[in-house]
């Protein structure tokens, strides 16, 4: 039986918290969905593609999804029917097939977007400083998850080529994005950029290390 003396590891309870959280942000997806009249796989497909103007592959999309291509094969046809994606033929091979995003696609996602999310409303109540440091615990989390192969390489501010973190002795701005040639700070590191270019792997390792380590 579990006490406050004897308590499951607190690995296994925060997995519950973040159990918790997805399953709200699961019934926000679906509000979103049904407003844009679609389901939540088509919906995180859209949300996949919106900002890859050059689109990407089905077998891209189900690896970033976590689906079977089948799945992702299926979902990306009924947005097509709908008018919300297009497939094109890619530049470097021509039997090769890219999905991209279309106008109506677009405006699926935007549906209401006026409507605050429940998610969003756990989020403000955290004070500007806790969700700072939620904000990079998370891109801990995803950097271990993809070292661990078990998610591909996100656009992420510390996988970037573009990426100088505490760079500057600025407290409140110390990292620098050479993209647009300005420091930034904690708060506005990306999780998903558009302007993002994967660094190699050696440039990554190092420039996570800086990351981790701060100042020091």
């Amino acid at each position: 039986m579990e006490t406050p003396k004897n308590p499951t590891s607190i690995q296994h309870r925060i997995r519950e918290g973040l159990s918790r959280v997805a399953m709200v942000m699961r019934v926000d997806d679906w509000n979103r969905a049904k407003r844009a009249g679609i389901n939540p796989t088509q919906l995180s497909i859209l949300e996949l593609l919106e900002g890859r103007g050059d689109g990407l592959g089905v077998k891209e999309i189900a690896f970033h999804l976590g689906v079977s291509q089948p799945t992702a094969t299926d979902s990306i046809a009924a947005l097509e029917r709908k008018g919300c994606v297009e497939k094109r033929q890619t530049e470097t091979d021509r039997r090769g097939v890219s999905v991209a995003i279309t106008t109506a696609g677009l405006t699926a996602l935007r549906a209401g977007d006026g409507e605050e999310s429940l998610a969003n409303q756990a989020t403000e109540a955290l004070a500007a400083h806790e969700q700072e440091d939620l904000l990079v615990m998370l891109i801990k989390m995803i950097r271990q998850l993809q070292v661990n192969d078990a998610i591909p390489i996100q656009r992420m501010c510390t996988s970037c080529r573009f990426f100088a973190p505490f760079a500057h002795a600025d407290a409140a701005q110390p990292h620098h994005c050479k993209f647009v040639d300005a420091a930034f700070g904690q708060r506005d590191l990306r999780i998903d950029c558009r302007d993002h270019e994967t660094a190699d792997a050696a440039i990554r390792a190092a420039t996570w290390a800086v990351f981790e380590n701060g100042r020091d």
